[in-house]
C-alpha cells in the first residue's frame, strides 16, 4: 500500500513542499530512503521505528521505501520524523489515509513518541497558510506559539504519537490555541543617564539609532565605548508587526529562539566575540545557518573591539551591508538571509591604545599604527556612517553628580523620528529607516535646503568622498533632520553629519 503525507522543507527562511511517499511492500524487512535525504533524515529510521513500537502500534516485517519528493533536492532536519511514522501507519493499513489529507505535518519524534520542536515553525507555517488544500498544520507543542504569529489555517500540537493518532482517528487533530501574552516585554537594559560625560558618543548613538545608522567608536581603553553601546539597546524602537515576524523566522531556522524572546518587542543586539569565524559571523557551514549579521537583523551588530576582528572576517560583511541580505552558495544550493542590520564598532585608535593622548604615553611605532588601521579596509570604512572619537573621562569627574538625559527621553525621541521615516518610504518595498533608503532617492525627495546642498558638495570635493560616502552623509544629515522634527534638510544639519564623515585615506 502506498502512502502520500505533506510536509515541508526549508531552504533559507523559505520553505517548499515536499510529500513524503511510504511503500509497504511484501519482501524481506528492509527499510529504504531516497530523494536526497542528508544528515538527521538519514538517522529518522531509528527514531521513527523506535517511536511506533514504543507507542502501541505494530512495525510489521515488510520492505519500506520512503521517498522525499521532489527528489532532487537536498533534505535535512529532524522535520520529516513525524511525517514518516504517519506514512508508515497509513501504508501498513494502522491509519486511514483519509485522516491524514489537507494536512501539513512537522515534527521530531523522541524515541518514546513525545513531539519535540525543530528549527523553522514559523516558515513552515507561512507555507501552509498560502498554500491551496492546506486545512491544518499539525507540529509540536514547543513551535506552537511562533506558528501562531503568522498561521490562518487550524493548529494541532499533540504532545506525542499516539494522541495524535488517537485523534486523526476520532475525527481529525484537536485545534491548540497558543497562551496569549498579556504584555510586550522589554528587558531591563542599563540606562543613559548613568554615564559621565561623553557627550558626542551619545548624540551619534541617538542619530544611529534614529536611522540605523553604521557608527564606529574609536577611544583608549575605559574611555566607555562598551558601555555606550551596551546602552543602546534602550532606545531603539520596538519592532514593527512585520519586522518582528522576520526576526523570529531566523532565529526559528538558526535554533536560538525561546518562547521568552517570543514575547519580546525589543530589537536584536548581538555581541560576537573578536574570535569568531567568517561561518560564524557571515553565515554558512556544510548545511548553510544564519551568522550573526542574519541574527541582528532589524536589530544592531556590536563589534567591541573590532580592530582585533580578523582583516577577511570583515570583509565579508561588505556585502550585505551594502544589499542587506548574505548568499551563501553551495554547489547543490544557493541560500539567502535577511541581513539588514546597523553596525556598532568599538575600536582603540592603536595596539596600545595610547594614540593621541595628551601624556604621550603611546609606545606603538609607526608601522604598527599603520598596520593596525589598515584592518578596517578603505571600502568597509565607507560604509560605515559615522566615524565618532571617544576621550577619556577625567577621573575627578566619575564620583560627580551627573544630570546627563535618560534613557526613556532619547528613546521617545528616536520613535518619533522612525514613525516620520516610516510614513516618509511607504511606497518603497523594504525600506522604513533613512539608512536603508536609496541614495538618489534621499537626493531627489530628501527636501535639502540648497545652501547645505552647497555645503555637501564643497565637503565631498575636499574630503574625497564617494557616491556612497556623499550619500551615507546626506542620509545622516535627514535623519538629524528628522529628531530636530525638521521637515527640510538645513544647513546645520549637514555640517554635523559631515563631522562624522572622515577624509578618504583617514580613519
Amino acid at each position: 500500500m502506498l502512502a502520500t503525507i505533506r510536509s515541508a522543507a526549508l531552504v533559507g527562511i523559505e520553505t517548499y513542499d515536499v510529500f513524503v511517499e511510504v511503500d509497504a511492500a511484501a519482501g524481506l524487512p528492509q527499510w529504504t530512503m531516497v530523494g536526497l535525504p542528508v544528515g538527521a533524515v538519514k538517522e529518522s529510521r531509528e527514531r521513527v521505528g523506535a517511536a511506533l513500537v514504543n507507542s502501541g502500534f505494530t512495525l510489521p516485517p515488510r520492505r519500506i521505501t520512503v521517498n522525499l519528493a521532489p527528489a532532487d533536492r537536498r533534505k535535512d532536519g529532524t522535520a520529516f520524523d513525524l511525517p514518516i511514522a504517519l506514512g508508515i501507519l497509513v501504508a501498513t493499513g494502522q491509519l486511514d489515509p483519509a485522516s491524514v489529507e489537507r494536512t501539513i505535518f512537522a515534527g521530531e519524534l523522541g524515541l518514546d513518541g513525545a513531539m519535540r520542536g525543530i528549527r523553522g515553525a514559523l516558515s513552515i507555517a507561512r507555507r501552509a497558510a498560502t498554500s491551496p488544500g492546506v486545512e491544518r498544520f499539525v507540529l509540536p507543542p514547543a513551535n506552537l506559539a511562533e506558528a501562531a504569529r503568522v498561521s490562518r489555517t487550524s493548529l494541532s500540537a499533540p504532545k506525542n504519537l499516539q494522541i495524535l493518532v488517537d485523534e486523526l482517528r476520532n475525527g481529525g487533530p484537536h485545534v491548540a490555541t497558543p497562551e496569549q501574552n498579556k504584555d510586550s516585554i522589554r528587558h531591563e537594559v542599563p540606562d543613559f543617564a548613568d554615564v559621565v560625560g561623553q557627550q558626542a558618543a551619545k548624540r551619534a548613538l541617538e542619530i544611529a539609532a534614529a536611522g540605523s545608522h553604521n557608527l564606529l567608536m574609536i577611544g583608549p581603553p575605559g574611555a566607555g565605548k562598551t558601555m555606550l553601546a551596551r546602552r543602546l539597546g534602550g532606545i531603539l524602537p520596538d519592532l514593527s508587526e512585520d519586522e518582528a515576524l522576520e526576526v523570529i523566522a531566523i532565529h526559528s531556522v538558526a535554533g536560538t529562539l525561546t518562547n521568552e524572546w517570543l514575547d519580546a518587542c525589543a530589537r536584536p543586539f548581538r555581541a560576537p566575540h573578536h574570535s569568531i569565524s567568517s561561518a560564524g559571523l557571515i553565515g554558512g557551514g556544510g548545511t548553510p545557518r544564519p551568522g550573526e549579521v542574519s541574527l541582528a537583523h532589524n536589530g544592531v551588530l556590536f563589534l567591541d573591539e573590532m580592530l582585533e576582528f580578523p582583516r577577511s572576517v570583515l570583509e565579508g560583511m561588505r556585502q550585505p551591508m551594502e544589499d542587506g541580505q548574505v548568499v551563501i552558495s553551495r554547489a547543490a544550493m544557493s541560500v539567502r538571509y535577511p541581513a539588514r542590520f546597523a553596525l556598532i564598532g568599538a575600536t582603540n585608535p592603536c595596539p596600545c591604545g595610547r594614540l593621541g593622548d595628551p601624556s604621550g604615553k603611546c609606545i606603538c611605532p609607526p608601522s604598527e599604527i599603520e598596520r593596525y588601521a589598515r584592518r578596517i579596509s578603505g571600502p568597509l570604512a565607507d560604509r560605515i556612517d559615522m566615524h565618532v572619537t571617544v576621550g577619556a573621562v577625567a577621573l575627578s569627574d566619575l564620583s560627580a553628580s551627573s544630570d546627563a538625559e535618560p534613557t526613556d527621553h532619547i528613546r521617545t525621541r528616536v520613535t518619533v523620528a522612525r514613525e516620520v521615516q516610516r510614513q516618509r518610504f511607504r511606497k518603497l518595498v523594504g525600506v522604513e529607516c533613512n539608512a536603508h533608503a536609496p541614495g538618489r532617492w534621499i537626493d531627489s525627495h530628501g527636501d535639502v535646503e540648497s545652501e547645505g546642498r552647497m555645503l555637501l558638495q564643497k565637503a565631498a570635493g575636499s574630503l574625497g568622498l564617494s557616491a556612497r560616502g556623499y550619500h551615507r552623509v546626506l542620509k545622516v544629515a535627514r535623519t538629524i533632520a528628522d529628531i530636530d522634527g525638521v521637515p527640510c534638510v538645513l544647513r546645520d544639519h549637514v555640517a554635523e553629519a559631515i563631522r562624522y564623515r572622515p577624509a578618504a585615506g583617514s580613519r
